[in-house]
């Protein structure tokens, strides 16, 4: 471990990584942090159940300020792991981590250095490669779209100059993300009943709301083995849980003026998504896209006493957040989208 006299300068960052049969993938995760260049971290650690040995992986690893665990029995989700370790966090600033990521070994010293010069910057994410696709970019930050759909900036794009210049993005992406504490402590982090799938740009989008900022910071980089520990899971589930967890989304944070006028339309395609499944005899894809229309209608209660928490606290209009943080509608894109996941349900 790199040590430095003056880490009692640098502000603690706690560091929390959510593991499930990460393996040695996560073993090597968890070796290229031990090599950082940042004095001042501890490790927290979310075990979601795993049964490959993974769960002892930190045994190996001496953070500067240490290392806690918590074993879940079963894999709770994403989500909700997150929100555990923030529960155990004592440090200024909180790095969120995949366990299938690697970094180099300034990542977090820049990271928190871009972050101490701005106190109205909450989140802040670096340049993310693919770690098996040299040169390409997993993700620079992502962007709304009045139909509610996400545009993923830089997403299996060949890096270039437009991803070397720091921009204020929508929403980061949880891979890995450098969150400011307080900002958590006044808005929440994840959702708990959104489990896994878009829970960074729902609490981006918050943060976003309630006066702060997000930032795409190329100085920083990662490596992402992307689809790791999707390819695990049932893809039909995934894609339900994005579906679900996006449509709550529009619900809590638009403002009352944009609800419906985006709202309907992203709930009219997802129904036209469906029914294309469905004349293509993918009864169970079009079931998923329904069901999660039905989840958001049955909860609609319980969704609507969340859109007042986040209504009350809201300090930007939709109106000036849309002039910054939205781009044109890609049709294209969202069908060439579509395809790629229709690919991978039937995989």
């Amino acid at each position: 471990m790199v040590t430095n006299r003056k880490s009692s300068a640098k502000p603690l960052v706690s560091v929390i990584i959510v593991n499930w049969n990460g393996g040695q993938v996560f073993k090597e995760c968890l070796s290229s942090l031990s090599k950082i260049d940042y004095p001042n971290w501890e490790l927290i650690i979310v075990d979601n159940g795993s049964t490959d040995g993974s769960e002892n992986l930190e045994k190996d690893l001496r953070p500067p300020k240490g290392y806690r665990v918590i074993h879940n029995k079963k894999n709770l989700g994403f989500a909700p792991a997150n929100n555990q370790g923030v529960e155990l966090a004592t440090g200024k600033y909180i790095l969120l981590l995949n366990n299938d990521t690697k970094v180099d070994l300034d990542f977090l010293s820049k990271l928190v250095a871009r972050m101490e010069t701005d106190p109205k910057l909450a989140v802040i994410q670096p340049k993310i490669y693919l770690m098996d696709k040299p040169g390409i970019l997993d993700n620079a930050g992502s962007f709304f779209t009045k139909i509610g759909f996400l545009h993923h900036w830089g997403f299996m794009q060949k890096d270039g100059p437009e991803f070397s210049v720091e921009r204020e993005i929508f929403s980061a992406k949880g891979a890995c993300m450098l969150i400011r504490k307080k900002v958590v402590e006044k808005v929440g982090l994840f959702d708990k009943d959104f489990r896994s799938y878009f829970e960074e740009s729902d609490f981006c989008w918050r943060v976003w709301l309630s006066g702060y900022k997000v930032l795409f910071y190329p100085n920083s980089q990662i490596y992402h083995k992307l689809g790791f520990t999707i390819r695990r899971l049932d893809v039909t589930k995934i894609n339900y849980h994005y579906y679900k967890n996006r449509i709550c989304s529009l619900i809590k944070n638009l403002g009352p003026e944009n609800l419906l006028p985006v709202l309907f339309p992203h709930v009219f395609i997802s129904f036209g998504i469906a029914f294309i499944f469905l004349i293509r005899l993918k009864f169970e894809s079009a079931y998923m896209i329904i069901k999660a229309i039905v989840w958001n209608i049955t909860h609609l209660l319980n969704t609507l006493q969340k859109r007042k928490t986040v209504q009350d606290m809201r300090e930007v209009s939709d109106k000036v957040l849309f002039k910054k943080l939205s781009r044109p509608i890609d049709y294209k894109k969202y069908w060439d989208d579509f395809k790629r996941v229709e690919k991978d349900i039937t995989r």
